[in-house]
């Protein structure tokens, strides 16, 4: 039996901004980074190409996974971007030998509480990961470029939580901002998930935004509106539950 394996990272508190035009702006720079500044000694034109360092001791980019990660906007309203290649297999694999000794079924978030509570309109098994997880450097590097693609500082964010569906399991249609007095009050608010997938070659398993768009898709074999993303080892989806105005 194949299972379905996914991650999801929520993002809390601040604003999500320029994205997009950050990666534009990032792939521009690398695209004209050969570029020359134009003199003129005694009648005799030189060329001087300027000192670029090289990448490959950039940690900070290498973290990005620079001409790896390719993201498409799916839709601008609501907000969704597919981030293709965003994971390594190798992290997909970490991740999955992270949380498969310490999966637990799925739980729902009561509003009057705060406490998770057990429900079947969630019927996935899933694990978070300790602050003991989050010191690896591999989860490090993740949730920094989660943090950098996302414009939302890492302290702000939720821990990961690593999920596995297996067939016929699901999560209905639900909202990721909260909308209870508990969590806006102790939490703050979610404004944007990402959910990363660490599995490829399944059958179903679509995450799907039924306000996404008026074409048709497929979720779980049947042909609806909307738009669905389906599931890709490394891909992930960025997507924000509140405009820039915190509505």
């Amino acid at each position: 039996m194949k299972f379905i394996f996914g991650i999801l990272s929520f993002v809390t508190v601040g604003l999500i901004i320029g994205s997009v035009s950050q990666l534009a702006f990032y792939d521009n720079w690398k695209t004209h980074m050969t570029f020359h500044r134009h003199i003129v000694v005694i009648n005799i034109e030189m060329f001087v190409l300027p000192c670029i360092p090289s990448l490959k001791n950039d940690k900070e980019a290498e973290i990005l996974r620079p001409g790896y990660v390719k993201p498409e906007v799916l839709s601008w309203s609501p907000r969704i971007i597919l981030l293709r290649n965003f994971l390594s297999m190798e992290e997909c694999e970490y991740l999955k030998a992270l949380g498969y000794p310490h999966l637990q079924n799925s739980r729902v978030i009561d509003d009057k509480t705060g406490k998770g509570v057990d429900t079947k309109r969630r019927t996935s098994s899933g694990m978070f990961l300790s602050s003991k997880d989050r010191k690896h450097p591999m989860v490090q590097a993740i949730e920094r470029r989660i943090s950098i693609y996302a414009q939302v500082p890492v302290e702000n964010g939720e821990p990961m939580q690593i999920l596995r569906y297996e067939k016929n399991q699901y999560y209905e249609l639900h909202l990721d901002y909260f909308s209870d007095t508990y969590d806006l009050k102790n939490n703050g608010q979610r404004i944007a998930t990402m959910l990363m997938y660490l599995s490829d070659n399944v059958e179903g398993g679509e995450t799907y935004f039924p306000k996404g768009g008026s074409d048709e898709c497929n979720c779980g074999g049947k042909i609806v509106k909307g738009l669905s993303v389906k599931p890709v080892k490394g891909n992930a989806v960025l997507f924000w539950s509140m405009g820039l105005s915190g509505q």
